[in-house]
């Protein structure tokens, strides 16, 4: 049956801006064995994994069904150094680390000229060409080419990257409308036209977002100084009254995962995916409202506390209205987050020990050593510093001039280490030499670049420090903070149970190609999960 749009407004309305429907508890159902006809990828952008515990009491709706009848993963780790969206989407689906992918910090993930957006829509181009290798999504159209999968987010590289290079339906939000880019199509389809049509974002316009729950069960201070710097950070949030402006500000509230959901289950109606037991289908969706809250607020804050309950909500009205159109029996859902998140240095909440945290600043050091190459000869565009790491974009402009790029990245490393809260300076070819089964900080960075490439020197500050670049809370470290990410696999020829042994994101693809039964078309940096397929072994009791 087609959802229509009075159904769609309902959906947006009952989960997101009233506020006050809850999804009931499901009963419990026994593991089955058979092949799905529909895998579900969920992401929760920025999702620490505490918060599933920590606001489990309040839970009715879809975080409640799959860490009750899943199989909860509760020491699932990033295992690389850059903990950004970017590189974090596209080692779940792909099973290799950064290093292996090629995409390795947001700025160099999606956005080119090259794919500009279609049907009109305002905002930067994107398409997967820095992204190297396959994906899930591949080794289950090599099986069966008509496979099906639709794939959408808020933003273009949560919606692209778990995707890989492969063409198909991958859409994502621009302000008022979700689009795509003319790497995938010159116009969208109807399908996504009548979406876009109903503008269910609109329903928002002049109402609020205040607490899903009454205010005692909330333990957070509504006010905290130091949150969205300085600006309102005291419920309710009134939404604009103008519809230009809240296209711009829809993205940063609760009400932009229901729109992303309402959108994934326009695709599954329309698109067919799990109608057909003779093959399988994906639904990949990353969901970014945790992600835009958790920057402005921190993960201490009543903001992100009422967010997750939302997406509880969010998730438990989504799996409802899924269940209908599709038999649960032949579904596996599979939910995680591409990174964690670090509280905001000024703000003590004494849940984190980061009285000593600051924001380092760097940027004399990098001006000093911008002036001393000019004078050599080498231009300010043969390198640069991002999240850390000081990066050679041009060794011939360095031959040139002949400068020693080992000498200046040994220089640099000398003077980054007199910075106060910055932990260690390693060039990339020392962290080659070191013992990465002791020392977890190499053996991330050593996941996301190569000794011998454009990757010379990377800072690595203390933990609950930022770089001075950031202006709000933050993630990015090869800390756990950032790293440690939620894992839960439900539905079809899973082992529900609670599972405590250390896991890595790389692992969630080859876990999945046992589940729908294909063969990675390369060789993968993670493997499979069989203690939490049918026919593992036994699971910790809970």
């Amino acid at each position: 049956m087609r959802c229509s749009r009075s159904a769609t407004l309902l959906f947006l309305l009952t989960s997101a801006v009233a506020g006050q429907a809850q999804a009931q508890p499901r009963a419990s159902a026994a593991p089955s064995t058979t092949t799905p006809s529909l895998v579900v990828f969920l992401t929760i952008d920025q999702m620490r994994a505490e918060y599933l515990d920590r606001y489990a009491d309040q839970f009715t709706g879809g975080l409640k069904l799959l860490k009750s009848q899943g199989a909860v993963f509760t020491t699932a780790m990033h295992d690389h150094g850059i903990t950004e969206t970017a590189p974090g989407h596209a080692t779940t689906m792909s099973g290799r680390f950064p290093v292996h992918t090629g995409i390795t910090y947001n700025s160099a993930g999606v956005n080119t000229p090259d794919a500009p957006l279609i049907a009109g829509a305002k905002g930067e181009g994107a398409a997967p060409t820095k992204f190297q290798g396959t994906t899930l999504t591949d080794w289950m159209r090599a099986r069966n080419p008509a496979m099906r999968f639709v794939s959408v987010s808020r933003k273009d590289r949560g919606a692209i990257l778990p995707i890989g290079r492969t063409k198909g339906d991958v859409y994502w939000w621009a302000p008022g409308m979700f689009t795509t880019s003319t790497y995938y199509r010159d116009t969208l389809p109807s399908w996504v036209q009548g979406f876009n049509a109903e503008r269910g974002w609109m329903s928002l316009l002049g109402k609020s977002w205040d607490l899903l729950l009454p205010a005692s069960a909330y333990a957070e201070p509504d006010s905290v100084r130091a949150e969205a710097q300085g600006g309102q950070s005291v419920f309710p949030y009134r939404a604009p009254t103008d519809t230009v402006a809240l296209s711009r500000i829809f993205f940063g509230t609760p009400m932009m995962d229901s729109l992303t959901l309402a959108l994934a289950l326009r695709g599954v109606n329309v698109k067919e995916l799990g109608a057909d037991t003779r093959r399988t289908d994906l639904l990949a969706v990353s969901l970014s409202s945790t992600d835009a809250i958790g920057h402005s607020f921190g993960p201490d804050s009543r903001e992100i506390h009422d967010q997750i309950v939302r997406l509880d909500r969010s998730l438990g009205a989504f799996f409802d209205s899924l269940f209908v159109l599709r038999d649960r029996r032949q579904i596996t859902v599979v939910l995680t987050a591409d990174h964690g998140m670090s509280p905001l240095p000024e703000v003590h909440s004494g849940r984190f020990k980061n009285d000593d945290a600051t924001r380092v600043d760097a940027s004399h050091i990098l001006a000093a050593l911008d002036t001393a190459l000019r004078a050599k000869g080498v231009p300010t565009a043969a390198w640069d510093f991002e999240v850390g790491n000081w990066f050679v974009k041009d060794r011939s402009a360095f031959e040139t001039a002949r400068v020693s790029v080992d000498s200046v990245g040994r220089a640099l490393a000398v003077a980054m280490r007199t910075l106060k809260n910055v932990s260690r300076s390693d060039m990339y070819t020392d962290l080659a030499k070191m013992d990465t089964t002791t020392d977890q900080i190499a053996r991330r960075w050593l996941h996301m670049f190569a000794p011998g490439g454009e990757a010379i020197v990377v800072t690595t500050l203390n933990r609950f420090s930022l770089w001075w670049t950031t202006p709000n809370a933050a993630h990015g470290m090869p800390y756990d903070d950032d790293a440690h990410v939620p894992l839960i696999f439900w539905g079809a020829k899973v082992r529900p149970g609670t599972y405590t042994q250390p896991v890595r994101t790389v692992d969630i693809a080859p876990t999945l190609a046992r589940v729908v039964g294909v063969e990675p078309t390369e060789r993968l940096d993670g493997k499979p999960l069989t203690q939490a397929l049918t026919g593992g072994a036994a699971p910790t009791r809970r």
